[in-house]
């Protein structure tokens, strides 16, 4: 068996606040450790909080990058407490001054292993984020992992894309608010099934302002049955042991994969 343990964080993050919102990340840091976890994700961008009609213009002045205060306090964290850590953030990529809804992933060790940006923006986000354009894949000691920001996740392609690349688990970063919560039923177990890996969905909770997200943390298996479904409106940490040989046993079963017939799909040009 080949067990990763894997904490997963309902974070109520406060607008603007990143130096709160920080604080706190390095609290369930420090938690997830103690309890053995050898991953923790946080929901999307948890450090300054979601809401455009709050942020807005202000996404710009609070993005960093690599060399920034937000990741190099996680890699810290990452190096003492020995965990492997994937942080949402506003993203500046170097010299252009561009922003992305991103995550950056960071291992045991404190280094840096990439980044992913997301690649379907919703609604109002394209006013302010430039779109990511690849599905990299992170290798870490706990196995092959992909990231998928929110709405990314209800792109069949996009999860296809890193089950074809042989990530073992995707994690889905996300701030869904209540009237969406069907959506947020149906995507995880649906990715999973359809690759046959581990599918994760990591949501935000609290209220900024008419945006009430609910939480409710959920884990799929390769076959598609939920093994975590978490608490509605509650900031918490759930700790997950998933055994990452499940995966390849299920693409054996149910070789979706395999018989994958590309050869019969084509994309018709706008």
């Amino acid at each position: 068996m080949r067990i990763v343990n894997v904490a997963l964080v309902q974070f109520e993050s406060k607008i603007m606040d990143v130096s709160a919102n920080i604080l706190k990340g390095l609290k369930f840091v420090q938690d997830a450790a103690r309890q053995g976890a050898d991953l923790i994700v946080f929901p999307e961008l948890f450090t300054t909080g979601y809401n455009t009609d709050f942020v807005g213009k202000k996404y710009r002045e609070l993005g960093e990058g690599l060399e920034g205060p937000t990741v190099q306090t996680f890699r810290e964290a990452a190096k003492v407490y020995r965990i492997n850590i994937v942080l949402p953030l506003v993203f500046k990529k170097p010299m252009s001054g561009v922003v992305y809804n991103s995550a950056v992933v960071i291992n045991r060790n404190g280094d840096v292993v990439g980044e992913h940006s997301k690649t379907h923006l919703w609604d109002e986000e394209k006013k302010y984020f430039s779109s990511g354009d690849d599905y990299p894949v992170f290798e870490l000691d706990c196995g092959r992992i992909g990231v998928l920001i929110c709405y990314d996740a209800g792109f069949p392609e996009a999860a296809r894309m890193l089950a074809l690349d042989g990530v073992e688990l995707i994690l889905s970063p996300a701030a869904f608010s209540i009237e969406d919560r069907s959506r947020w039923n149906i995507y995880f177990p649906s990715r999973a099934l359809e690759n046959g890996c581990f599918v994760a969905g990591i949501n935000a909770v609290g209220r900024e302002g008419d945006l009430n997200f609910f939480g409710n943390n959920k884990v799929a298996s390769p076959r598609g049955e939920l093994i975590l479904d978490a608490n509605l409106f509650v900031e918490e940490m759930q700790l997950v042991k998933l055994d990452l040989d499940e995966v390849e046993a299920s693409r054996r079963a149910v070789p979706y994969l395999k018989d994958l017939r590309r050869d019969t799909y084509y994309m018709k040009a706008d």
